[in-house]
């Protein structure tokens, strides 16, 4: 099959072909931006009726050629690859009403241009699952659908040119090891063997993962779309959708200029279109398009030399991918923020009505600094001719990743937008929307996709700022606890951030800045990450000690929050959650379960008046977790009213042995053991000033979290800290709770369960409360579960490390294989020892079992130990009632 790129370049005028030497010294002159936009699209469709012999069928002019369908089940918006893959999985997998609208025709806006990479590496965890299965069906799909895609899989390599860069490559290796995703991490002699052609002098080791490579897009779509209409979806273009209105039911009538489709869900999937579909029922989805270049070169004597494909290469130093097209080379660079340029017009005014098949204006000073790196790396681009730059957009969300699933506010309006590598991700995100869609549930966790993780504080400024950064720091070295600090802080600050802020590392969630770490005299203050430990170890030490001796305050306030009161919330709550409801004046932790019995969320429920309650949740999960509720009590038509007060209420929590004694002084009411038991909640007054006092804290020392008005924040949080000055009270941050909260054994959302875990096998029997009455959701699966057994188990363990600690997800080895995960760790400051949680199998799960974790390519011994380290002030409480009990005996 010939390459589409190729067909491109062939009919490029003579005055494009210049080395990039000569470009480098005569930047400017090269082919006029208005003819180089002309040819490429030209000939771009030239090539496309020459590889697609039935193309006057799949372009239709003014009619579609095809009768109008009314209804339908699913409708979605956008013909990309994305869109396309979606069709073809709901249509493959049984749905019989699958209509995809296009505006113009298949792959106009970013498919078309796309340099169509593919590769089963991905720094996240889940998004491996998304990588493999997109490129497993890729390998099959021109057999299934009788159309060529065009896909070279010659493997790909990361560079590391640094020792730093080595360590990157050595913490991801761990992270991977416990999937499908072949990765390998090889010497410079491997490196060398694999692409011949490299400059050595700078590499230290490369990532390699054999089955990488490049696909067609336009190629790929085509098949999709071949393959959604033998499986009975339709496609229609040019179908521009003018007008979505929702009806009572939940369904959406969609308007185009052929008439109106009734659908019972709509999947906005417009690339960079997205924005303007969103607006049409009231939504800004924070996307913004970025210029992305690469640039084509003619044939090279030593590629054409070659017995087979270079693997696809990326120098994580100089920013920028290359691989093989055809006898040349492609080189497509990540330029910095400050060079880098985003279609902003775009955002402010809306995208031009025409644009699909365009290009912009290529800039090629802009990249020139990667072009000279990728010169040094491979020798013989210096006489390479340039025979094409290629300029296009492609749409980023503020963190680059997209947003995918439902959207919380909209009943049944879906999104697949923001994808800045929308080749890679279609097949699997295609497969991952449509059995969600199907089967009512995720079939894994992704999170990090959710749409609704942005909110009404991510602001088109925000958008563009984070955009522009994170663009720029593509390849900026990964590592563990990373942050990012463009766009902050934005309009969601605390009380006492202002108060705050030149004292502690801030950190980022959900758009709230969160104290990590405190600083003190002759500490190495600021943010500088590691893969060891680092400026913060020691610091987090002492507020480790200031709770566990003292008192410590917190700001908590990034929390979600919601209320829940009406007649039906009880039963509401009592079909969301697999606990039993607390009694008012009580509180307890509660979980929302899938269908499938997987851990949807983890709440802190707090029964405050009959009828009416507070839930909270991380900041992380805040409208996933109020997008579920609200889908289940619309669909269940119970009569509740369900509020987010997470931006009217802020959190103080209060920590320590001495906590008591502090906000004794200024409470309104007796806080004594008796007067105020452990996980009981009240309102009350805290120095004059209302809050909702819950006797809890994720440190599991004594404690108590305070909501309050948040204008209310300052004003409290002064007044408890002059109370405890008689107490050495002080400040603790996030990494001090996290010690805190492992050492007592508590699991996170998100790391010890979540879509991907039971219950049971995360260790949450306690919470669970399989002989309630009411039938709560996810009931009937755990019981199966229970009935047949698990697999695997969550286990505590103890490391000897030296100066690195488990972050989570790393490898558990065990005789020579991989048989685990971890999912969270830190070190822990009472026994001098690393700590973790992880899952391995259930036979490897008993105490006092030997394995060893991976951290930074070393495999450090680990013994599986009784949990908790540290047992939680209300059980050492009621051991020491017990025992001063036997001793009066």
């Amino acid at each position: 099959m010939i390459s589409r790129l190729f067909m491109i370049h062939q009919n490029l005028p003579s005055m494009m072909r210049r080395s990039l030497t000569y470009l480098l010294h005569n930047r400017g002159h090269i082919l006029p931006p208005r003819d180089r936009l002309h040819t490429a699209t030209c000939c771009l469709q030239d090539s496309r009726r020459s590889t697609t012999p039935d193309s006057s069928s799949e372009n239709p002019s003014s009619s579609l050629r095809k009768r109008w369908k009314d209804t339908a089940d699913t409708v979605i918006i956008g013909g990309g690859c994305v869109g396309v893959s979606l069709a073809y999985h709901l249509a493959k997998a049984g749905m019989k009403d699958v209509v995809l609208l296009e505006k113009s025709e298949l792959t106009a806006g970013s498919t078309w241009h796309a340099a169509g990479l593919t590769t089963y590496y991905h720094p996240g965890i889940n998004l491996k699952k998304i990588h493999y299965y997109s490129i497993k069906l890729y390998e099959d799909l021109e057999e299934e659908t009788d159309q060529a895609v065009g896909f070279h899989q010659p493997g790909s390599i990361r560079i590391a040119s640094t020792p730093t860069r080595v360590d990157e490559l050595k913490y991801q290796m761990t992270r991977a090891r416990w999937h499908p995703n072949p990765q390998y991490l090889i010497g410079p002699e491997k490196v060398e063997e694999l692409f011949p052609l490299l400059n050595m002098d700078k590499v230290l080791a490369g990532l390699y993962n054999p089955g990488d490579g490049h696909i067609d897009p336009y190629s790929l779509t085509m098949a999709l779309a071949a393959g959604a209409r033998k499986y009975g979806a339709q496609l229609y273009f040019p179908a521009q959708v003018t007008a979505l209105t929702p009806q009572s039911d939940g369904t959406w009538n969609v308007e185009t200029p052929h008439g109106t489709i009734h659908a019972k869900r709509i999947v906005n999937a417009t690339g960079f279109w997205a924005r303007e579909v969103g607006k049409l029922i009231g939504l800004e989805h924070p996307l913004i398009p970025v210029h992305h270049q690469y640039v084509v070169t003619g044939s090279v004597p030593e590629v054409k030399a070659l017995k087979k494909e270079l693997p696809v290469l990326r120098d994580l130093e100089g920013s920028y991918y290359l691989r093989q097209e055809r006898d040349g080379l492609l080189l497509g660079p990540y330029e910095s923020h400050e060079k880098m340029k985003l279609q902003d017009s775009w955002v402010t005014n809306g995208v031009p009505p025409g644009f699909g098949k365009e290009l912009f204006e290529s800039d090629l000073d802009r990249i020139m600094e990667h072009v000279e790196a990728a010169m040094e790396m491979v020798p013989v681009l210096r006489n390479a001719e340039i025979i094409n730059i290629v300029s296009g957009p492609i749409t980023y969300s503020p963190d680059i990743l997209p947003m995918v699933g439902p959207h919380q506010g909209v009943r049944n309006y879906w999104v697949a937008v923001g994808f800045g590598y929308g080749v890679i991700h279609a097949g699997g995100i295609g497969k991952f929307l449509s059995d969600w869609i199907l089967d009512g549930e995720p079939p894994f966790d992704l999170i990090e996709l959710d749409p609704n993780r942005y909110g009404k504080w991510t602001t088109t400024q925000y958008t563009a700022q984070k955009a522009r950064e994170s663009y720029g720091l593509n390849n900026i070295v990964g590592y563990p606890k990373e942050e990012r600090f463009a766009g902050r802080p934005t309009e969601r600050m605390s009380g006492i951030y202002e108060e705050l802020k030149t004292k502690c590392s801030m950190g980022f969630h959900a758009g709230w800045e969160q104290p990590h770490w405190f600083y003190k005299p002759g500490n190495d203050t600021g943010y500088k990450p590691s893969f060891r430990r680092t400026n913060w170890f020691e610091p987090v030490r002492q507020e480790y000690r200031q709770v566990m001796e003292k008192v410590g305050v917190i700001d908590l306030t990034p929390f979600g929050k919601f209320t829940v009161k009406g007649k039906d919330a009880i039963n509401l709550l009592d079909h969301l959650l697999a606990n039993i409801i607390p009694k008012v004046g009580f509180t307890n932790i509660s979980h929302m379960l899938t269908p499938r019995g997987r851990v949807y969320a983890e709440l802190t429920v707090s029964h405050l008046s009959p009828g009416e309650f507070l839930l909270i949740t991380g900041s992380g999960s805040e409208l996933h977790d109020l997008r579920w509720i609200e889908e289940v009590a619309t669909q269940g038509q119970y009569s509740v009213e369900v509020t987010n007060v997470t931006d009217e209420v802020g959190v103080l929590g209060v920590a320590g042995p001495l906590s008591r004694k502090v906000l004794q002084k200024l409470a309104s009411e007796d806080l004594s053991e008796e007067a105020f038991k452990f996980l009981h909640s009240r309102r009350m007054n805290i120095a004059g000033i209302p809050v909702t006092a819950i006797r809890i804290s994720y440190t599991g020392e004594l404690g108590w979290e305070l909501y309050h008005r948040r204008q209310d924040t300052s004003a409290l949080y002064s007044k408890i800290m002059e109370a405890g000055q008689e107490e050495s009270i002080d400040n603790f941050g996030t990494y001090a709770m996290n010690a805190l909260r492992l050492e007592k054994a508590f699991r996170a959302w998100g790391a010890e369960m979540n879509c991907d875990t039971n219950p049971l096998e995360a260790g949450l029997q306690y919470f669970i409360k399989l002989n309630k009455q009411a039938d709560f959701i996810g009931k009937q699966a755990l019981q199966q579960i229970k009935e047949k057994g698990f697999r695997r188990k969550l286990v505590y363990l103890t490391l000897e490390t030296d100066n690195v600690d488990p972050e989570g997800n790393e490898s558990i080895w065990h005789n020579g294989k991989v048989v685990g995960n971890t999912t969270s760790g830190t070190y822990s400051y009472s026994s001098n020892k690393s700590l973790a949680f992880a899952y391995v199998p259930t036979e490897l799960s008993t105490e006092g079992q030997k394995l060893e974790v991976e951290l930074l390519g070393k495999h450090y011994p680990a013994t599986i130990v009784q949990e908790p380290l540290v047992f939680t002030e209300p059980t050492r409480n009621r051991m020491q009632k017990k025992s001063g009990s036997t001793k009066t005996k």
